[in-house]
């Protein structure tokens, strides 16, 4: 059985807190599911959460936004001690250690946009110059994807 001040500090429903995060519930069981939140249960088995669960869904929110996957964002969180909610500092580290990798991003897409502007925006429509056609899968042992688009990108 849960401790009285325990349950008194997850006060809060399921619904009371995807409601104030902008979520679904079953976002929530989602979350949950895969260790990102925890919660509690009241005598009635029924989930409750501490208050301090919002702040933890802003940040895996906010970090889903710059396009950090989750499994990127539980490894991150659990190095808080006691699985605990990051606070201002450790939000200042979380976003400096993705700051590099978002910047990265924005290099990529940006060169990638750019790559396919001049192939297809161009008009001729050519299979022999686009930097992503690849005859009879040829480029297969190279890797997977758009291998000369990709090697073309990191080039630069």
């Amino acid at each position: 059985m849960l401790r009285r001040s325990m349950l008194n500090e997850a006060d809060l429903t399921v619904g009371q807190v995807a409601k104030r995060c902008g979520i679904k519930v079953s976002s929530l069981h989602f979350y949950e599911t895969k260790g990102l939140i925890s919660s509690l249960r009241n005598q009635g088995n029924q989930r409750r959460y501490r208050r301090d669960v919002i702040r933890r869904i802003s940040v895996i929110k906010a970090a889903q936004k710059m396009g950090i996957s989750l499994q990127e964002i539980k490894h991150a969180l659990s190095h808080l001690p006691n699985n605990r909610t990051p606070n201002k500092e450790d939000w200042a580290k979380l976003s400096q250690a993705w700051h590099d990798k978002l910047t990265q991003r924005i290099h990529y897409l940006t060169e990638l946009r750019d790559s396919l502007n001049g192939c297809i925006g161009c008009g001729c429509l050519s299979m022999t110059s686009c930097p992503i056609y690849n005859p009879e899968d040829a480029l297969g042992i190279d890797g997977v994807g758009s291998v000369i688009l990709d090697k073309a990108l990191i080039q630069d």
